[in-house]
């Protein structure tokens, strides 16, 4: 049985962040199998990432060279990335012919996020003993960065004062450390009656978001500044949206306001749950504008922003056959269970999940044109850095 709206109530930040995570595992809707998407999009961004790293400070020490990759969930594209960045911070020691550090990745996340899945997929260490950093960098299927894992919230410090040279988090950060409480509160005029997303709510609703997105990326920044080294840099990338509407979520509106929505409305006029157990269930990720982002960086007065822009991403979805509608409602059912299923999973049950989910596929087959069409992510890129 789902928990009451009262009991939402109390359910805050620990709680989202002791259960929260991408899907784990290797199955048809797990986060590993569902994020070519997010692949694409951050290649298509490699340009500006090196640009950022380019701004790194170099200097000559003994001291591991430190990457955090924060949102690491449990894919490929974290590895692929942190080797992007470790190989051209080599080229850039190399081309001051300064002998290159050795590097250390941490890959960071929720507890309950799949590191097991993560780990296997990393590949074997490169043999430093003996070798030549360019003996290291040319074994194939090796990789030249010692790895670890860190659990835990990056709302909240995570490493040792000055012990990170870069951090990166891409896909992440749209992601609230809980649902506002005003949201999910009968008595508050930011109550979200009748939805379970943002999009096209109550501006008061939109206005409780968006002052939970700002404290959250406040508490952020705050932990990073103490982390980081002086000369260090960050690239962030997180869901953006073109309007000055907070109400109009842009490619996560499509996504999580419009198939995903009806489909807890259909649960509810089936009588399989009530409508206090949807209104109890909200999404907690916002997608800022640039304005909203800006304000925070600015606010906290400890980083200079080298670039913020925001960049069009393209759609969530990879499907081989665009002329096929059954592909293209599974394969967004399966974008939207990737990354949500298990707070649906927390609060209506496996069978009930799985009942919702199979409605979602269901409507978003019947309008797969539209969805082919209209449904674009577009996301706010930022290069920081702290001086």
């Amino acid at each position: 049985m789902a928990p009451s709206a009262d009991n939402n109530l109390v359910v805050s930040k620990i709680k989202l962040e002791r259960m929260f995570s991408m899907k784990g595992g290797k199955g048809e809707a797990s986060y590993a199998n569902n994020s070519q998407a997010q692949a694409q999009h951050a290649r298509s961004m490699l340009h500006l990432l090196r640009e950022t790293l380019d701004g790194v400070e170099i200097k000559s020490s003994k001291a591991p060279f430190v990457v955090v990759d924060l949102g690491c969930s449990c894919g490929s594209n974290t590895i692929y990335m942190i080797d992007v960045i470790v190989k051209h911070m080599i080229k850039r020691y190399e081309a001051l012919d300064i002998e290159p550090p050795e590097f250390s990745a941490f890959f960071s996340d929720l507890p309950s996020n799949d590191f097991n899945t993560l780990f296997q997929l990393l590949p074997p260490l490169a043999n430093h003993g003996g070798s030549s950093m360019e003996e290291c960098l040319a074994a194939n299927g090796h990789r030249s960065f010692f790895a670890a894992g860190v659990p835990g919230s990056f709302y909240r410090r995570l490493f040792p004062s000055a012990s990170v040279n870069f951090f990166y988090s891409a896909f992440s950060l749209h992601w609230l450390s809980q649902v506002p409480e005003s949201v999910m509160d009968k008595r508050s005029t930011a109550y979200n009656e009748g939805k379970v997303f943002i999009e096209s709510a109550k501006e008061s609703t939109a206005a409780a978001y968006r002052k939970q997105w700002q404290s959250d990326l406040g508490d952020f920044l705050s932990s990073r500044k103490r982390e980081m080294v002086r000369g260090g840099s960050m690239f962030l990338v997180c869901l953006g949206r073109t309007s000055v509407n907070p109400t109009d979520q842009g490619g996560a509106g499509l996504l999580f306001g419009t198939h995903f929505q009806d489909a807890w409305n259909d649960l509810v006029h089936e009588g399989l749950i009530s409508n206090e157990e949807r209104d109890s269930f909200n999404i907690p990720v916002y997608a800022a504008s640039l304005q909203d982002f800006k304000e925070v960086v600015e606010a906290d007065g400890s980083f200079a922003i080298n670039k913020l822009e925001v960049f069009r991403g393209g759609s969530p979805l990879v499907v081989n056959h665009p002329e096929d509608a059954n592909e293209i409602g599974r394969a967004l059912a399966n974008t939207c269970r990737s990354v949500c299923g298990v707070l649906v999973d927390a609060h209506i049950g496996d069978s009930l999940s799985h009942d919702l989910f199979s409605r979602v596929e269901t409507r978003a087959t019947a309008s797969a044109d539209q969805i082919l069409e209209q449904l674009q992510f577009f996301h706010i890129v930022a290069s920081l850095s702290f001086t």
